[in-house]
């Protein structure tokens, strides 16, 4: 059984940093693609970036390229996202998600989200 758990959201003013974190369960964790999705009200949730199972070349929107970084720590099961110089725009619900086949970004397993808020 695959879980993912996130944390380390809050309420922070633009221009902060918040760092989330994503633990996961699971035995073959080194082997998922990673990735943080977000979904703000009112909208659609989209994808916000991706880390693959070697943990190089991660992936972004552009919305947020430069302020946010993927990583991950095989030895603990979990992933990140570190978000730098937060704007308004970036206050949503974040969830972090699991591809467990390996070599896709098919996401089938999901966290519970965690929730920031971005104030101006």
């Amino acid at each position: 059984q695959v879980q993912l758990v996130e944390s380390g959201g809050g309420l922070v003013q633009a221009g902060d940093s918040l760092r989330l974190s994503c633990a996961a369960s699971g035995r073959t964790f080194r082997s998922w693609t990673m990735g943080w999705f977000r979904q703000a009200p009112g909208k659609e949730r989209e994808f916000v970036g991706g880390i693959s199972w070697l943990g190089d070349m991660p992936v972004y929107v552009d919305s947020v390229k430069g302020r946010f970084t993927i990583s991950r720590d095989n030895a603990k099961n979990t992933v990140y996202l570190q978000m730098n110089s937060l704007k308004p725009e970036d206050t949503a619900v974040y969830y972090c998600a699991a591809s467990t086949s390996i070599g896709t970004a098919n996401y089938d397993y999901w966290g519970q989200g965690t929730q920031v808020t971005v104030s101006a």
